[in-house]
Order: structure tokens, then C-alpha cells, then sequence
């Protein structure tokens, strides 16, 4: 599951920001906007997928999509609800179309907080861009 949403994401970063990227299997402790998603599989599993991000990185998004240099931070919210359902609905068509993963239903996107990204999961990926962090995490709702 972790590799299909990690797909999309790098997807996200090459195609719709332009930027090249790291991948690290680690979370920084830092200050960031963080949404989630619910999933279900087709086989019943439900997970919880956090998107998070740090300012810098949704600062880039919100450029990249209302050429706004410097956003307010309900306008950060917002772009790191539309970031989540892009990433994770580009991620349901990745499972639908590989045999080897299995298919998932999504939910809408929740904004949870702005803070540290201190929540329990099972999964978890950091991608860097231009020293920005999002964040990746997947927890099991069952």
C-alpha cells in the first residue's frame, strides 16, 4: 500500500511540481499542516493515509496552483486537503491498474491539525524536495 501511494506522490513531485526528489524512510520533527484519508480495500481493510507537510512544501503547492508567493494558512490547509486527494486518487488508479496491488475505495479528505507529526502508523515515507518535507503515513483502522 505504502509503495502505490509513494508512487503517486513521486508521480505528483516529477509531473505537477517539476522538481526532483529523495525519498527517506524517516520523519523529521517539524512543524507541519497534516490531512488524512481514509481507504478501504476491496478485501475489507481500512487504513488511514496522513499526508503532511511542512509549510515549505505546501507553499510550493499553492504556487504551483493559485501563483500565490506568499498563502495564508487556511489557504495551506486547503491545498494540503487538495494535495491528499490528488496524491491518494492518483494512487487508486495506480492499484486498479497493477494486478499485484489490490484495489481501494477512498474517502474524503480531513483536515486533522497543524503540529508535529507525532501520530501512531504503521508505514511511513518522507519525501524531500528542495529541502521540503511531505509526509507519508499509513495506519490500520480493523
Amino acid at each position: 500500500m505504502i509503495n502505490t501511494i509513494t508512487k503517486a506522490a513521486e508521480n505528483f513531485c516529477t509531473h505537477q511540481i517539476g522538481s526532483s526528489y529523495e525519498i527517506k524512510n524517516e520523519v523529521k520533527k517539524t512543524r507541519t499542516i497534516i490531512a488524512y484519508i481514509d481507504i478501504t480495500s476491496k478485501s475489507g481493510e481500512k487504513y488511514r493515509v496522513f499526508i503532511a507537510a511542512d509549510y515549505g512544501f505546501a507553499q510550493i503547492v499553492s504556487k504551483l496552483f493559485l501563483e500565490e508567493d506568499e498563502s495564508d494558512e487556511q489557504t495551506l490547509i486547503d491545498m494540503m486537503l487538495e494535495t491528499t486527494n490528488l496524491i491518494v486518487g492518483s494512487a487508486k488508479v495506480i492499484a486498479d491498474d497493477d494486478l499485484d496491488n489490490e484495489s481501494f475505495v477512498i474517502g474524503t479528505p480531513i483536515f486533522d491539525k497543524i503540529d508535529d507529526f507525532d501520530t501512531k502508523y504503521k508505514e511511513v515515507v518522507t519525501i524531500n524536495v528542495d529541502e521540503n518535507n511531505l509526509f507519508i503515513a499509513i495506519k490500520e483502522l480493523n
